[in-house]
């Protein structure tokens, strides 16, 4: 089953995985009605510079000799060193027509090799070649779609003689909604990980870690051991949690207190509570098991629990220890080998760090164990519990 932590995490992530695709879909398709806008304007204003480049380049009128096409003294049919160059300015396809038919382009067929020769299409040679007016937008041009513009070419006497082209090839639009889509997914990726990143160290500071210190404290009350309160700030509802929590942990302190009261002359000393060792001997494996320790079975009856009597005055344990826990974590550590930390002990029994460290400090003090600074390269330094020599 999932942590909560990653149910909340995949939950956000995935809502803007959804969010994000959802308006990359929309950006395309408004960013591809633009991108045709932005082709035709283009087309139109590339028609227009070439055609005053034309004639500055080759003053004149258009004319026909003997089925070539001239402009002035200049021959332009196979003019492909022109038609490249108007074509590498623009970055459009240009194309000269004699009639309907082309002279000069450089439009390339399905085998790669000029398309000299070809016709214009039907729509194009009706609005141009026959009703003298200029063509804008989409066209076939020898196979192809292209956003185009088409100008009738006319001799000194106003006759319509052939046809002056630009074209745009429609990889242009879809290369300009890929790059910016490219871009804009790039971006929305970027931001996906600060989202996320900052989404996990929120959940992590304000739920995780204090539904994890009420969890510890809980196990505090499940063994016995309810004298300690959670200070937790937070949410509103977490702090609720925490203030119910608090309020429980109240009533079994003053429950334990009058059965403290009822049996205050019945005690009995930690040595005898439980079984012996001998009985922990008894197992198969000779190994004394965390299910063991949290079930209370087990008596602490060995090597620890026999130096900590000199310690207990005449009323048992110091104020605010409690027998039972302490049976538990002398357990534990019977079961562990080399220094330990509170912490590491507190994961162990199920308790709090701070509780924990109560009583391997009360254990220090009687000399069962010993304790030790292990610095760190960085944070504060960690005290180590082991064994008295």
């Amino acid at each position: 089953m999932r942590s909560l932590k990653m149910q909340i995490l995949i939950s956000l992530l995935g809502s803007l995985f959804v969010l994000s695709v959802s308006f990359m879909i929309v950006l395309g398709w408004h960013m591809k009605d633009r991108a045709l806008a932005a082709a035709s304007i283009k087309a139109k204003t590339d028609l227009a510079t070439c055609t005053e480049i034309i004639d500055r380049t080759y003053p004149g009128s258009w004319q026909v000799q003997d089925g070539i096409l001239f402009k002035g003294q200049e021959m332009m049919t196979k003019n492909t060193q022109f038609v490249d160059r108007l074509a590498e300015l623009t970055g459009d396809t240009v194309t000269f027509f004699l009639g309907d038919t082309r002279v000069a382009t450089t439009v390339r067929g399905s085998n790669g090799e000029r398309a000299i020769g070809t016709k214009v299409s039907d729509a194009v040679a009706q609005t141009v070649l026959k009703n003298g007016q200029i063509y804008l937008g989409q066209a076939n041009v020898v196979g192809q779609v292209y956003e185009t513009a088409y100008e009738p070419l006319r001799d000194m006497n106003g006759n319509i003689i052939g046809i002056f082209y630009v074209g745009i090839s429609h990889s242009y639009e879809q290369e300009m909604i890929v790059n910016s889509l490219f871009k804009m997914a790039f971006l929305g990726a970027i931001l996906t990980l600060i989202v996320g990143l900052l989404a996990w160290l929120f959940v992590q500071k304000v739920i995780i870690n204090p539904l994890h210190n009420i969890t510890l404290g809980t196990w505090d009350v499940a063994t016995g051991h309810a004298t300690e309160k959670v200070e937790i700030t937070g949410s509103k509802e977490i702090e609720e949690l925490a203030g119910a929590f608090n309020q429980m942990v109240e009533r079994l302190q003053s429950l334990a207190g009058d059965i403290g009261r009822v049996t205050e002359n019945d005690k009995t000393p930690l040595t005898s509570l439980g079984l012996q060792q001998a009985d922990v001997h008894a197992r198969q494996d000779g190994k004394v098991t965390q299910t063991d320790l949290l079930s209370g079975k087990i008596n602490p009856d060995l090597s620890l629990s026999l130096n900590i009597q000199g310690c207990m005055g005449p009323q048992g344990l110091p104020k605010g220890l409690n027998e039972a826990t302490l049976k538990q974590i002398i357990l534990f550590l019977e079961m562990v080998s080399g220094p330990v930390s509170a912490e590491e002990v507190g994961e162990g029994v199920k308790l709090t760090r701070v509780t924990v460290r109560r009583y391997l400090e009360f254990l220090e003090q009687c000399g069962v164990l010993e304790g030790e600074l292990k610095y760190g390269t960085v944070g504060r330094p960690v005290k180590l519990f082991s064994r008295a020599r």
